[in-house]
């Protein structure tokens, strides 16, 4: 990696001409599958479609029925079989969708339903491991949820099975396939705000974080995110799909954390602390600030990213373009819907932009139609259906979880620890 401040962007400047050009062919291009869906072709399927793609759903906890959701709104998917070890919670996944079998095991399902192609795990972080590998040695394309792993032996592991096997293995960063995320990407790649110079996100939501149960023997199992032993915390288990989309952007991986944590609401008994803090410094000293709670809900969850000709700032279904007052006109801002913050006047980041302004429809395309989820889960099936390499790589996923465990560590030891190039491999 370069340590240079432009460390993550194209090597050669553009010119104004090609900055402008390349701006007004994002806005009109980039993130089309916010309002037309490859992959949800399937909704008019032609005569000589191939049949639907059959999955199955290993782990029907919160994130394993929110990719249950998801996943019915593809007519070119169907749900063979859902697995948890949880009876109540295998119950509560196949309530969800009908006509499905369940399975106590992963092993009992890969076993008993040959025909799935495809494999989404959902199992709590530090159990992706074993049903990840046996999924791919039964040749699944396989999904695995983010965090890739609670530990970097287990990460590793995960990305010397994705590399051997003839299924396609995807880890589910969904930052790399929101349409909003694209678009404002390209805008950062492009030079549009200049250099990164200040970073910082956030992920605060007022909740306790814990599963109530009615058998004190699952409380173990469910609360899992509460034990220390397991739980890579707030900024592991949240902060990592955060952490990507900085990677993505800058191509360019933090080189040390510093972290403190605490308990400021909840204390239960746990050791996990509901309030965090992280700072990332990446290549050229530029610092990304992290904070997480369960304590508070304001802002909810954004990252942001500060420019010397401007901030974008992205909330997961919204995005905004804040240009300094230097910043040159590029040309594209005439299909712009603009939102006022306090003092600030921010441009809306909308894909497919000027398609939209077109037809006169320009603020139907503000937000997205469907949850983050759906865009993660359509670029996996796209790839699994056409051959293509993932959106995000085991690889990539080995990157992201590594730093969340690093930073999990810092906030444990209250120091800072260095990031070197060896924990980000998979060798």
């Amino acid at each position: 990696m370069s340590a240079g401040p432009r460390s993550g962007y194209p090597s050669r400047p553009m010119s104004s001409t090609d900055r402008r050009s390349f701006l007004v062919r994002s806005a009109g291009l980039a993130g089309a599958y916010a309002f037309a869906p490859a992959f949800d072709l399937a909704r008019a399927l032609p005569q000589d479609a191939p049949p639907p793609i059959s999955v199955a759903v290993i782990g029907a906890g919160k994130q394993g029925r929110a990719l249950l959701g998801e996943l019915v709104k593809f007519a070119h998917v169907r749900v063979a079989a859902i697995c948890d070890i949880s009876d109540s919670r295998l119950r509560s996944g196949l309530r969800r969708v009908q006509g499905v079998n369940g399975y106590a095991t992963h092993k009992e399902l890969l076993e008993k339903e040959p025909a799935v192609q495809a494999v989404f795990v959902a199992t709590p972080t530090h159990l992706h491991v074993e049903p990840c590998v046996d999924a791919l040695a039964a040749g699944k394309h396989v999904f695995c949820e983010a965090p890739l792993a609670s530990t970097l032996g287990d990460c590793r592991t995960l990305v010397q099975a994705a590399r051997g096997a003839p299924g396609l293995f995807h880890t589910g960063m969904q930052g790399r396939s929101n349409p909003i995320y694209k678009l404002a990407r390209d805008f950062v790649r492009s030079g549009a705000i200049r250099d990164v110079s200040a970073m910082r996100a956030q992920y605060f939501k007022k909740t306790s974080w814990r599963t109530p149960v009615s058998d004190p023997a699952e409380d173990q199992a469910l609360n899992w995110v509460l034990d220390p032993a397991h739980s890579l915390g707030l900024v592991g288990e949240f902060g990592v799909q955060q952490f990507d989309v900085f990677h993505w952007f800058l191509n360019a991986y933090p080189t040390s954390v510093r972290g403190l944590g605490s308990i400021q609401l909840h204390a239960d008994g746990r050791k996990v602390p509901d309030t965090v803090r992280c700072q990332l410094t990446f290549p050229g000293q530029r610092v990304l600030t992290y904070d997480a709670s369960l304590c508070n809900s304001f802002e909810g969850q954004y990252e942001q990213m500060n420019g010397e000709m401007g901030t974008i700032k992205l909330a997961w279904n919204a995005g905004w373009l804040f240009k300094e007052a230097d910043a040159p006109t590029q040309g594209w801002e005439v299909y712009a819907i603009r939102e006022q913050f306090h003092d600030e006047q921010g441009i809306t980041l909308i894909a497919d932009a000027t398609k939209l302004a077109a037809q006169n429809k320009l603020k139907e395309g503000v937000g997205l139609p469907n949850p983050p989820l759906y865009y993660a889960i359509e670029d996996f099936l796209k790839s699994a259906q056409e051959g293509k390499p993932p959106v995000c790589s085991a690889e990539e996923g080995l990157r992201a979880a590594a730093v969340g465990i690093l930073a999990k560590q810092a906030i444990e030891l209250g120091s800072e620890l260095a990031i070197d190039e060896a924990a980000l491999k998979a060798e």
